[in-house]
């Protein structure tokens, strides 16, 4: 076994919600009466904590109106959450690497909260058997997440592979010395990804699953 423990973000990588959080970040721009994002901005800041997020997003939002944003943000995102769905073929591939002995976690730019209501929507919670959130840890790229997974577990940063969509999950797979996976299906595009040199750029969950079987 290569990957003892799998890391996952979850937004984009297991969860089919890109485009609802860039309409959630657009629409509490205009409840705020501040400059919409473009679809483009909105989908970088995906995988940051929801501050950070945010202000990246619309760097024209007063530090006195974050929490207003961050309000408005969650009441959009919130509304149409148990609608959203999983990239097909996640249950099942998550399912065949828990049989095989992995330990499976996530590390997310969402806040507790959120991934808690996630899991339970999802039906994924069994599967998983920690997770580390943003607001309990320093958010992507800096490396505390994956640094406190590997130690609770005690495995190896050789024995560890993050999974995102993201170039902040990748940048933090590097600063905490770990490999990554990138998947293309997800918020940032694959020539973006490529850049931070994963060890490769998949296009689907099916493309995933068979990678992981061959090399995991």
């Amino acid at each position: 076994m290569k990957y003892q423990l799998i890391v996952f973000d979850w937004d984009g990588t297991l969860l089919d919600s890109a485009g609802a959080i860039v309409s959630a970040i657009k629409a509490s721009s205009r409840d705020l009466g501040l400059p919409e994002p473009s679809d483009e901005r909105a989908r970088h800041v995906i995988g940051l904590g929801l501050t950070d997020a945010l202000r990246h997003a619309v760097p024209e939002l007063q530090p006195e109106r974050y929490q207003e944003m961050v309000e408005r943000y969650r009441f959009h995102y919130l509304s149409g959450d148990n609608q959203l769905t999983l990239f097909p073929g996640v249950p099942e591939m998550l399912a065949r690497l828990q049989a095989a002995g992995h330990i499976l976690t996530v590390a997310t730019g969402k806040s507790r909260l959120g991934l808690e209501r996630a899991l339970d929507h999802s039906g994924l919670r069994p599967l998983f058997q920690a997770s580390r959130c943003a607001d309990e840890c320093h958010s992507k790229p800096h490396p505390q997440m994956l640094e406190e997974l590997t130690a609770e577990f005690g495995v190896a940063n050789e024995s560890t592979v993050m999974i995102g969509d993201t170039s902040h999950d990748l940048l933090m797979a590097s600063n905490a010395g770990v490999d990554s996976l990138a998947v293309t299906y997800g918020a940032h595009p694959h020539e973006h990804l490529l850049e931070h040199k994963p060890r490769a750029c998949l296009h689907s969950v099916r493309e995933l699953d068979d990678w992981l079987k061959r090399y995991a």
